[in-house]
């Protein structure tokens, strides 16, 4: 099949991006040659799947700039590049599809804010599902096909990566079948906090349990941990390309809504996500490793997750599936 190059613009958000990672898997295999132009964080994310990925600049001039040079090379490989889709658009704003068209690019995207006339295919968006399959959608109506979204997204690590997370982990004694806390939780949903407020009782009982419990803090996050988790193992400067491996390696990953949450449920990783105002159906992480805790309009309580924790511990490792390390025999 003849590789054709295809530009596309990625989410601003980690979980975002990772969710439209099954999109991507489904335009590669039928013969597009990926140039992803995202937030700069993308590239380690993605290392594993050998993708370029383009940091997106700041200044609109510069952003065009960006675009109509990953044109220009991408006709050198396909002369035919202006005759068709050459571009899709995930995330929805008008700023995404207006940059497209200033750099000559031929978009498909959602038709969302006015912007249709900006893009070569403007599709309607069904509201309600899940922003997979959203992000998948778009896929199937870029290649005009009808198809069903995967069971996992089977995010691939890096190996360079997992022999980084590996390291990271003997080298601050972490055992196997250790628990990854994530009480992170940017922005809001829909301007309600998504911060799980009893994370700092219920670590403090999760390490009754005898495991290692570790946190990989992001920038400005470490004090977190320091302050309302104390005994939990800070890994500290883990970037998002050997995160996944540290998740990859975890017994159980208890996470608020947040982006790495849907990183361990990528690799394949036990997976409970406690949910608040944050509507599971449409941002729950995706995959058979997932579990969930709701019971909004309260929070859960720590007994309940706790519970939970300890069912999944009990369980996990049986049909257990990892998403594979790129370059592993």
């Amino acid at each position: 099949m003849t590789s054709r190059p295809l530009i596309v613009r990625l989410r601003n958000w980690v979980g975002d991006v990772i969710l439209g990672v099954p999109a991507l898997h489904l335009l590669q295999s039928h013969g597009y040659q990926l140039q992803l132009v995202g937030a700069r964080w993308a590239a380690p994310l993605l290392r594993g799947e050998g993708w370029p990925v383009h940091a997106r600049p700041k200044p609109l001039r510069e952003r065009v700039a960006q675009l109509r040079q990953l044109r220009m090379q991408a006709r050198s490989i396909d002369p035919g590049l202006d005759r068709r889709d050459n571009a899709m658009v995930l995330p929805t704003s008008f700023s995404a599809a207006l940059e497209m068209r200033l750099a000559g690019l031929k978009a498909v995207g959602y038709r969302q804010e006015a912007r249709g006339p900006l893009l070569s295919r403007a599709e309607p968006i069904t509201y309600g599902g899940h922003a997979l399959a959203s992000y998948w959608e778009l896929a199937c109506r870029f290649l005009r096909i009808d198809a069903t979204p995967p069971a996992e997204i089977g995010l691939r690590t890096a190996a360079a990566d997992q022999q980084r997370a590996d390291q990271v982990l003997a080298q601050h004694g972490v055992r196997p079948g250790f628990i990854v806390i994530c009480p992170f939780a940017g922005g809001l949903f829909e301007d309600q906090d998504k911060t799980w407020p009893a994370f700092a009782d219920f670590s403090r009982q999760l390490l009754a349990l005898g495991r290692d419990v570790v946190a990989c803090p992001g920038p400005g996050e470490d004090s977190i941990i320091s302050t309302q988790h104390p005994g939990v193992k800070l890994l500290p400067g883990v970037d998002l390309g050997a995160y996944g491996g540290v998740l990859r390696r975890a017994g159980l990953v208890v996470s608020n809504d947040t982006g790495p949450a849907h990183l361990a449920a990528a690799v394949g990783a036990p997976v409970l996500s406690v949910l608040g105002p944050t509507k599971p159906e449409q941002w729950a992480p995706w995959g058979p490793s997932v579990g969930i805790v709701r019971h909004w309009p309260r929070w859960p309580t720590v007994d309940e997750v706790l519970a939970r924790s300890e069912s999944m511990l009990a369980t996990a490792g049986a049909g257990r599936s990892a998403a594979p390390v790129a370059g592993a025999k």
